[in-house]
């Protein structure tokens, strides 16, 4: 099956040697994705902010690789105060509350920056879709 990796043009990808997303065939996963806009941290301090901006990078990830969130069958947030659970997942479910993909919530003593509070992965299972007549 054909490989391809997809960048966002971060200059960490290449320094840690990962890809924004890799597809397989019909498989793509989505590495794990902080609030990041270039320098500058999106929501800081904000953990609703910063889940809304994160999913919205995976969004444009996977339309990137030809999919959309309705391919999505797992997302995994690694979050650094699971007592802002309520917050995180009422973003979730802005994205996702039709979809319902599997998911875990797991907190973890740090992220690569104190400043993020939530990293988020996701898998994509692309379907074929066929036109209707």
């Amino acid at each position: 099956m054909k490989r391809t990796n997809l960048s966002s043009g971060a200059i960490w990808e290449n320094k840690v040697g990962y890809s924004r997303a890799v597809r397989i065939g019909n498989v793509i996963e989505v590495s794990g994705t902080v609030s990041a806009d270039g320098d500058k941290i999106i929501g800081e301090g904000n953990a609703y902010e910063q889940t809304k901006y994160i999913l919205a990078k995976i969004e444009a990830a996977l339309v990137t690789a030809g999919a959309s969130l309705h391919d999505v069958i797992r997302t995994r947030m690694f979050v650094t105060d699971i007592s802002r659970w309520e917050e995180i997942g009422r973003a979730h479910g802005e994205f996702f509350m039709s979809i319902k993909p599997a998911t875990s919530m797991l907190q973890v003593s740090q992220l690569i920056d104190p400043r993020y509070l939530i990293e988020i992965e996701a898998t994509a299972i692309v379907h074929e879709r066929t036109a209707s007549h």
